[in-house]
Formats: structure tokens, sequence, C-alpha cells
């Protein structure tokens, strides 16, 4: 399964900063206190009176865990494991907070169980662990960014290290996709025939290595393995092997309970590393073992004929993921720009399908500025044989389409910060992407546009040209499974081109319709919200939410629907002429939007509660002294967009000198944040930080909501 090729990667510890969690503090225990010596559960307890700390400058070296932590810059990084002895000796006490997702996997529909035909992505690109190992986000000018979430099923990250954990930046916006993420488990070669002769001895090693790969993946918060043995095994540890995966497979059923085991296609029941293209006789007792199979990537039609017609097959296609190598090694069915070839044939067979390294995309082209056009066309080729599952999450709906990267990051149509960035935790949820032809000349498209944005670093761009036979045109770019209140409130922020009218069509369903499995055919009605005034209620209560903002040359549109026992099944944006009969060109910029429940605008916030500081790192540099600290607080996680985290000076040396105006570090995406290399005055001084919750409506919390903590500082008369 060796993927493309590896590449150095550049590592400058520049301006990274952003996101994680560890949100139930219960997984990870609260070993992670050096600052406060009650401990950081105590911290989180303290009264507000209390919360004050006094650091005593120290130099030297770093003592957090180099596996977690940069450790020139103490950036949280994730990493994989790389020994049979890494495995056995891990400790929920040690893992990373940093590297624990904290976005549940949303429902779908319909239910993977449900799903005929299954599409897995596993992304083999460069040695993995690259940009997306810095798990608060990278400055990156050309990152690799999936944002096709809607046409897969399962997402699996794969790499060489012999237990490969997905960098939760990933696990997170899977999860808000309603896709489930495996991790990998691998063994190589002669090294990795030794670890499997001592783990698959006996019954005892091999529930201790499924254990630990339960508890890791229970506490990081992914969905399941992958299984990839690629040495021969001897005669014990092949008879052993089936057994290993059946009990990996109910343990992880026991305490995930979506979770789901694969085996890849290797190793034969014999104990021979003879890879076989297909499920037959040689691969069934692994098959029958757990949850599916990933085939090797040189099968040909007869292999898929025989594989249908074959007795254990019977029943569990949807569990035959037929593997597909996009960079077309070996004697491979289509690949690159073909890969569509193999999955026409493989549907027709009735399979699932395991697409493998689709960073080919990525690393195939020269000019990486040009990556999001060649991602659009690769996918548009597959969409005819994938298949589209709608997440399914109560009200609000939102989304900004910020892909998770851009060249500026936007708020409210403004440049909050003016660099290059890449972070998946700031994913919103995608749209989809497509090109479709219309009468005439007519045509439509979708695609991200990251030249300017609404909030994050992208927003949708909707083109085409609406042809003279047609007044309008009604674009797809969301279907889902949104049960709706009574009275919904909606915003849509968008730019359009002259000559048209933009608007936003939803289509909904009967909600006991939506709530039968089974049902294929759901009727919608197409309905458009009700344009609401200025001065209307609704949006009196929506701008004080929002404070004082200035569009510049957005427009913002509320409007509102009343409705019964409804839910919400797609969101399409209609444009429509403004008169006359001609072709129409388009080009209509989507900011956001926003589908809330209208109760929701009278609930008052929520103060952040607790704020901790712990870890604290001193570091010296040319003629600057730096404090790196990791700063956690209390906030429901799924109440925000994101959280600003802010500094300021209260005191310094010189009291003479008034207190600092609050500077902005950057952004975290759960009630967890790592300062790194924030440049503070000089000893002795005494500073505040501070924590802003932005809510999912993109509402601002008063500031007297605000969490904070001050740190005072004095350094030892006795160190150099």
């Amino acid at each position: 399964m060796d993927g493309a090729l590896t590449t150095e990667h550049k590592e400058d510890g520049s301006l990274r900063r952003r996101k994680t969690e560890d949100e139930g503090e219960d997984q990870i225990g609260s070993k992670l206190s050096k600052t406060e010596s009650t401990g950081l559960e105590s911290c989180l307890d303290e009264p507000v009176e209390l919360r004050s700390v006094h650091e005593v400058i120290k130099y030297g070296a770093s003592s957090l865990p180099a596996k977690h932590y940069d450790p020139d810059t103490t950036e949280p990084i994730s990493s994989g494991l790389q020994s049979l002895e890494e495995l056995l000796s891990w400790k929920r006490s040690e893992a990373n907070p940093f590297n624990v997702a904290t976005v549940p996997l949303a429902n779908r529909e319909p239910s993977l169980a449900s799903t005929p035909h299954r599409t897995l992505v596993s992304h083999d690109m460069m040695g993995g662990y690259l940009d997306d190992r810095f798990l608060q986000g990278a400055e990156s000018d050309a990152p690799y960014v999936f944002y096709h979430w809607q046409y897969i099923d399962v997402f699996n990250y794969f790499s060489h290290n012999m237990v490969t954990i997905p960098p939760a930046v990933w696990t997170n916006a899977a999860h808000r996709h309603a896709v489930i993420v495996l991790g990998t488990f691998i063994t190589e070669w002669t090294d990795g025939g030794k670890m499997c002769e001592v783990f698959l001895k006996e019954e005892e090693s091999y529930r201790a290595v499924a254990d630990r790969l339960v508890q890791i993946a229970h506490c990081y918060g992914f969905d399941g393995w992958l299984i990839n043995i690629e040495n021969p095994l001897s005669e014990t540890a092949v008879k052993n092997t089936p057994l290993f995966l059946r009990y990996l497979t109910d343990q992880m059923h026991e305490r995930v309970p979506a979770s789901m085991v694969l085996w890849y296609d290797s190793v034969l029941e014999n104990g021979q590393l003879k890879w076989q293209n297909e499920l037959n006789p040689s691969n069934r007792v692994f098959f029958s073992a757990c949850d599916g199979i990933f085939t090797n990537y040189n099968w040909t039609e007869q292999s898929l004929e025989g594989m249908k017609a074959y007795s254990a097959a019977q029943g569990r296609l949807a569990d035959i993921f037929v593997g597909v190598d996009v960079f077309a090694r070996g004697d491979v069915v289509g690949g690159k720009l073909e890969t569509n070839k193999a999955l026409e044939l493989i549907r027709k067979h009735d399979f699932s399908t395991a697409i493998f390294a689709p960073g080919w995309v990525y690393e195939s082209i020269p000019d990486k500025t040009d990556f999001r056009k060649e991602q659009d066309r690769f996918w548009s080729l597959l969409s005819d044989f994938l298949y589209v599952h709608r997440p399914s999450s109560p009200l609000p709906f939102v989304s900004s389409f910020c892909q998770g990267a851009g060249t500026s990051l936007y708020w409210r149509g403004q440049r909050e910060v003016d660099r290059s960035w890449f972070n998946l935790d700031a994913q919103e949820l995608q749209p989809l992407y497509y090109k479709e032809t219309l009468e005439g000349e007519g045509w439509l498209r979708t695609q991200g546009c990251p030249e300017d944005a609404w909030s994050g670093g992208s927003s949708l761009l909707v083109e085409g040209v609406l042809p003279s036979m047609l007044s309008k045109v009604c674009a797809r770019i969301f279907s889902l499974q949104v049960p709706l209140s009574s009275r919904v409130f909606v915003s849509l922020i968008y730019k359009p081109s002259p000559g048209v009218s933009v608007s936003l069509e939803l289509k909904t369903a009967d909600a006991t319709l939506c709530t039968h499995r089974g049902v294929q055919d759901i009727h919608t009605s197409s309905v458009e919200p009700a344009a609401l005034t200025e001065d209307h209620q609704l949006v009196r209560q929506f701008s004080q939410s929002c404070g004082q903002w200035n569009p510049d040359g957005w427009t913002v549109r509320c409007s509102q629907l009343e409705l019964q026992g409804c839910t919400l099944r797609d969101v399409c944006v209609s444009v429509q002429r403004d008169g006359g009969d001609k072709d129409t060109p388009f080009k209509c910029r989507v900011g956001e939007i926003m589908i809330l429940d209208a109760e929701s605008l009278s609930v008052p916030p929520l103060p952040v509660q607790s704020v901790c500081i712990y870890d604290v790192v001193w570091l010296r540099g040319a003629n600057k002294l730096n404090l790196n600290a990791t700063l956690r607080w209390r906030y429901p996680a799924q109440l925000v967009r994101h959280f600003l985290v802010y500094w300021r000076r209260l005191r310094g040396p010189d009291p003479r000198i008034p207190s600092g105006k609050l500077t902005l570090i950057g952004r975290a995406y759960c009630p967890l944040f790592r300062v790194t290399e924030l440049t503070v005055p000089e000893p002795p001084g005494l500073l505040e930080l501070v924590v802003e919750p932005v809510s999912r409506e993109g509402f601002r919390v008063p500031e007297s909501q605000w969490g904070r903590r001050s740190l005072s500082y004095t350094e030892r008369t006795d160190q150099s």
C-alpha cells in the first residue's frame, strides 16, 4: 500500500496557531498542570477572585514531550507511534490533549449501515503529518485541502508509522460532515514481521495490542482502524490474526458504536504475503472476522465478477471496498484522470470502493495555486459514481463555505489576519461543488472562491449563463436532513453581479417521513423565505446580537419561515434575471447562509468560566522575552463558532505606563489553546490573557462574559 512520493517538508517554525481540544477532561486526565501546584481540575474550579498565576521565569529546554509539541516553538503537533513498545506503553494520561477530536460524529441519511455503495478515501500524501500536524494551524500558501465530504462515507488517514493517529483537524472536519475516520495499523518488511511474531504469538499479547488500539481511538475521538499487515506470518501468527481482528472489532463496536475495522488484502490464510486483488477463499477468514476488506488495486472485471458470485460476499457486497490507486501504479484499471473508469466497473458490480491517494491531484501539478481547479475537475469526473449523503444536525444551520484555508482570514467581510493560513478546524459545512449544463447555451457552476470571503478563508461562487428561455436557475448547494422549528429566521449574505436578483429557495419535507428508514422517494416542497424589513422585531434582535458591522459591498438579507413539522432537505440559491430575454452571464459570491430557530435570537449568552494557565515555557530570543503557555477554560463547545484569544499588558517595570490594549493572538476552535512565541515586556510584569466566545450564529458575547486570567512574572536573580 505504498503511497506516493516522499518530499522534504519545510519547518520554519513561523506563525502557526490554532485549535484543538480535549472537551472532556475525564478523557485525558489532568496531568498537564505544571504551572499550578493545585492541578488543572482545581484550577478550573477556583473562585474567580483567586484566579491569578505567578511565574518565576526559568530558561532552558522545554520539558514538554517532543512527540506532542514542537521543540522550538512548543506548538502542539500530532504524530504516530513507531514501535510495538511505544504502543504497549501508551497511557491515556500521557495522551496529547490537543489531538483529541472535539466535533462529535454528525448523524446522516442514509445511515452508513444502510448505504449499499460506500466510498472510502485513504489519505496517503507525501508521507503524512505535513502542514496538518500543526494542530492549531499553519501558515501555508497552497496547502492540500479536502472538501468533497458529501461524496464519501469513510476517511482513512494513512502513513507508514506503525500506528497512524489521524490529526484531530481531519477528524473534526470529517465528523462535521457525518464521515467516519479510521487510523492505520501497519506492519511492513522484516521489522514488521518480527513485531507480528511478538504480538500475535498468543491471546494475551494480541489482546493487549487490540486494547491499546481501542483506547487510542476512544481517547482521540476517531472511529476505527485499517489493519494493514504487509509481511509474511508464521503458522502461529496467522492462526491468531483472525482472532485478533474479531476481538479488536468487537471491542471497537462496544466502545465506539459507529466504528469500523477493515482488513487490507495482503496476507493469505497460510501466512504468505501475496496480494489477491479480490476477496477469495485465501483471505476470506480475515474478512469474516471484521467489518470489511480493502482490496489491492490490480483487479480486473473478471475479479469483480468472481467476487460478486462468491458465497462469502453474499449480503456483504457493501463491505468489500475495491481499491483504486489514483497514482495508477502497476497493472490497474483507470487511475489519475481516468479513475472514473475504475469506479464505473466497481459500481457496475455493486461494490464499495476505496480511493487510495487522491492527493495525486496535489502532487502532480507544478503550480499548487491551481489545486482547487484541478481538485474540482478530478472529483467531477467521479461524481456520476459517487452518492451524496445528507448530514443531519439540529438548528442552527450555518455555513460561511470556508474550506479551512485562505490567503487571508476574514470576519464579517473584513480581513482579520492578512496572511496565508491552513487549519481544517475552521472548515465549515461544505456545499456541493459541480458544473451543470442548462438549456441552450446556459450553464451553472459552484466553486470555492478564496479571493473574497465573509468569514474564514473563502466564499461560494455561483456563476454561469442564464439562457434566454429561462427566467431563473436554481443551484442546489446543500443536501441535508435538518429538523426545523415552527418559526425559522434566515440570513443570506451575498454579492450579486448586475442584472440578476438572488434569493434562497429551501426544499422541505414532512418530518415524519424523514424519520422512517427505507423511505426512498420523499416528496419535497419548495419554499422561499419571506423577506423582512429592517424594523421587524427579528431583524432588530439579529442586528443587536451581531453588533455594529460594515457589510462593505455585501448584501445582507433577512427573512423568515413559519412551518409545522418540517425537515429541511435542500438549500438552493435561486438566480433570476431582472429583465429582458437574452442570455445573461452572472456571478454571485455567497458569503454565508444561516438558518436559525427564531427563538434563539433572544437567548442570553453564557459566560466563559475558569480560565487556567499552565505548561508555561519561557524563551529568550534576540533582545526579547517570549511566553509560551496553554490556556483552558469552560464553555459549551457546541455553542461557538470559535473563540478569540487576546492578551494585554496590565503592568510593567515602569508603573507610570498605563495598561495596554487588547491584542489578538489567534482563534481557538475549542476551549483549549496554546499561546506560542508571544513577545511580552521585560520582568517584572503583569499581563492578562482574555478569551472571547463568538457564537455559532456569529454573535459576539458582551465583554462582561469573556474569560480572563492574569499572569505575573519575575526573573530569578541567580540565573544568567
